[in-house]
């Protein structure tokens, strides 16, 4: 088994979701609702909205030629990477008490995934790899710990995530990975 792309999903996803929006809104729901309630809902988010994006993915590869692929995964991991060091600090947002913590999380997190960057970043992992079921694996892996994090802090130690410089590393971690899909496209190889 390669597990390549595993290590690979994981890496970005997790890197990408530290100080995220996502991670933030699951660290504020944490400080006022039940943890196991904010973590259940937002990783059955993660699981709807990301499960659904690697199946894009992987069914885009079907109709589109690889090379093509991996030249417009690049440049949109570059473009990420480039908006993440330009965009401005954390957006608030309010969420209604009325509803149960689990439909809450569930709701806001689906939300806020869809169009973000890491949902992108998992269509484009989807095309990249021929192993989805590997990619998904990854990514979910990924958030278990990143919302595990968020779900600490949140409940217990909320102010001590250095947000700056976690949107700095998520940022060259983009860059980098659109670089090396360029290069493969540019090669015609596999760097990565």
């Amino acid at each position: 088994m390669d597990i390549l792309p595993l290590l690979s999903s994981f890496a970005l996803i997790a890197l990408a979701e530290l100080g995220d929006k996502t991670q933030l809104a699951v660290i504020m729901l944490s400080a006022q609702h039940s943890a196991i309630s904010v973590f259940s809902g937002a990783l059955l988010a993660f699981l709807l909205v990301n499960g659904i994006s690697v199946l894009t993915g992987s069914i885009l590869i079907s109709f589109l030629p690889l090379k093509w692929i991996t030249l417009a995964s690049g440049l949109v991991f570059i473009l990420f990477g480039l908006l993440e060091l330009i965009r401005k600090e954390k957006e608030k947002t309010k969420i209604e008490k009325r509803h149960s913590t689990l439909f809450t999380a569930f709701s806001f997190v689906s939300l806020m995934e869809l169009g973000d960057k890491t949902q992108i970043a998992s269509i484009a992992l989807a095309m990249q790899f021929s192993s989805p079921a590997i990619v998904f694996g990854g990514i979910m892996l990924a958030f278990i710990l990143v919302t595990g994090i968020g779900v600490i802090l949140g409940s217990r130690f909320i102010r001590l995530l250095p947000v700056k410089y976690l949107r700095i590393g998520t940022a060259a971690l983009f860059i980098i990975f659109g670089v090396i899909f360029i290069i493969n496209f540019i090669t015609g190889s596999s760097v990565f």
